[in-house]
């Protein structure tokens, strides 16, 4: 029976989803045959593929914003112990000087993944017939592109990689072919259909979001955090449509399909990446998956679909 394994885009919450991987693979040595990542998610297949999950933890527990970012358009400041985040008006200004396409630049995270995602790995992932896979979002085509390793260079795969976490318009724009892409999640921030439309019957899928929604965001104060509030509204939206397919595919497939959400709320900014932080979500990630296994809460069963998602209108997708 063919398994694979989902995680969703989420930016630094990438840490949570690491500790969910680590007790499935290694606490309860479950082998995948396919992996498939958006943004965050695509960062951790490849490890992942090849069972690298303290190579991995060592990675998300060790960046920081400088390893991202070649030219960051925030600005972090800690007042009375809270992290509060404004704009670096002269990042900015300084990009659109020099024509450039976004706000901030993510160069350094084109040279992490070069140097974390080898030449070696690469050969060793094809090698042992494992399908990795990454999400990328076409802007000129106006199309969500899954990208496989078995249909890449190892240059292009590494491409991917970036062009999938790249949040435009705050990171880089990846221009590859004529054309233009960015940040997976636009689209499909966790891929369970395609998953299943590869021939998945199992699936694990990691979502860096809570099941309902715990947040009221606080008034915008400036055009970057409306920005980045209408973005995190789209995208909150984009992900719940995509599970609500899943979970339709997933019964008309016949297909188990086990869910695990963040406990709670990580962050209200998930482009901020913080050593510390990331440490203790690699380790809430780790217990909440076990505690969630022993209670059995989130295993999802075609059977267990109601009717209420029919009556929304999606009887007619295309499963």
């Amino acid at each position: 029976m063919k398994k694979a394994l989902v995680i969703s885009g989420g930016g630094s919450k990438g840490a949570f989803a690491g500790g969910v991987a680590q007790y499935l693979m290694k606490d309860k040595n479950k082998d995948y045959d396919l992996f498939i990542g958006t943004s965050t998610g695509s960062l951790m297949v490849s490890h992942l593929a090849l069972g690298m999950i303290d190579e991995l933890k060592e990675l998300y527990t060790s960046v920081d914003q400088k390893a991202i970012f070649s030219n960051s358009p925030f600005k972090v400041k800690n007042v009375h112990g809270t992290k509060v985040i404004s704009i670096r008006h002269l990042n900015t200004l300084w990009n659109f000087i020099n024509g450039r396409k976004t706000f901030g630049e993510s160069k350094n995270l084109r040279k992490l993944i070069k140097n974390n995602v080898t030449q070696k790995m690469y050969d060793e992932i094809k090698k042992n017939n494992k399908e990795v896979i990454v999400t990328v979002s076409n802007l000129t085509a106006n199309q969500i592109e899954y990208k496989s390793i078995n249909e890449c260079t190892y240059d292009d795969f590494c491409d991917w990689i970036w062009g999938s976490c790249n949040y435009v318009p705050f990171m880089s724009l990846l221009e590859k072919d004529g054309q233009q892409y960015a940040d997976g999640g636009f689209g499909s921030l966790i891929p369970i259909r395609e998953a299943i439309l590869r021939g998945a019957k199992e699936i694990d899928a990691v979502i860096l979001e809570t099941e309902i929604v715990q947040t009221n965001r606080m008034p915008a104060k400036n055009p970057f955090s409306l920005m980045l509030d209408v973005f995190d509204f789209m995208l909150e939206h984009v992900e719940r449509h995509n599970i609500t397919i899943g979970k339709l595919s997933a019964k008309h497939h016949d297909v188990k399909l086990n869910l695990y959400y963040t406990p709670s709320v990580l962050t209200t900014n998930s482009l901020v990446f913080d050593k510390v932080l990331m440490k203790k979500w690699w380790k809430s990630g780790f217990h909440h998956a076990k505690y969630k296994d022993n209670e059995n809460m989130n295993d999802f069963r075609p059977e267990m679909i109601d009717n209420q998602m029919v009556e929304e209108g999606l009887e007619n997708y295309d499963l």
